[in-house]
């Protein structure tokens, strides 16, 4: 990379880093290209941004923004990861490194929260943004429909009875 390539790497990093609510920082030592390239299949299926990228250069474009505080974590072969749901991050890297001991979650940050790898882990373990959406819409749906059973119930009640009366009088 030249100058200019550096100096746009690090202004493109930079407005990553003022957009996302979430960066986890991982470390891949000895990944083949398989298994990064099976790491990245994963993490755009869930909208995940994974991308390596030279510890300085990460540094400088980490100066004055919220994640300031992964800047010590930046130490050897790492990676970056991000996206707009602050779950789908922690939770493609926390479920990849399950299955491959060669990845490593080092810890993150979800705003300007540093966060280590058990807190990076127990934000894994959180519903995504949609299931969270959907729990909701069914909070909100539960009581209309238990409204209208409650508000239905005393008119089929009546038509029970009504019926019971007429079998009743058809049998005598």
């Amino acid at each position: 990379m030249d100058r200019t390539e550096k100096h746009e790497f690090v202004a493109s990093l930079a407005s990553v880093f003022a957009e996302t609510s979430m960066v986890v920082v991982t470390r891949n030592n000895g990944l083949t290209v398989a298994d990064v390239t099976e790491l990245r299949r994963k993490m755009r299926a869930e909208g995940v941004t994974f991308k390596v990228a030279k510890n300085r250069l990460a540094n400088l474009a980490l100066e004055g923004t919220q994640f300031d505080g992964i800047k010590p974590m930046l130490k050897g072969p790492t990676a970056l990861a991000w996206s707009k749901d602050p779950v789908a991050a922690a939770k493609v890297a926390v479920e990849f490194a399950k299955t491959n001991e060669k990845f490593v979650v080092i810890g993150g940050a979800l705003g300007s929260q540093t966060l280590d790898a058990s807190g990076v882990k127990a934000l894994a373990e959180l519903p995504s943004l949609d299931t969270l959406r959907a729990r909701f819409l069914g909070l909100l749906n539960t009581p209309a429909t238990r409204i209208a059973a409650v508000v239905q119930a005393p008119a089929g009640n009546l038509a029970r009875v009504f019926g019971a009366y007429s079998r009743k009088d058809e049998a005598a």
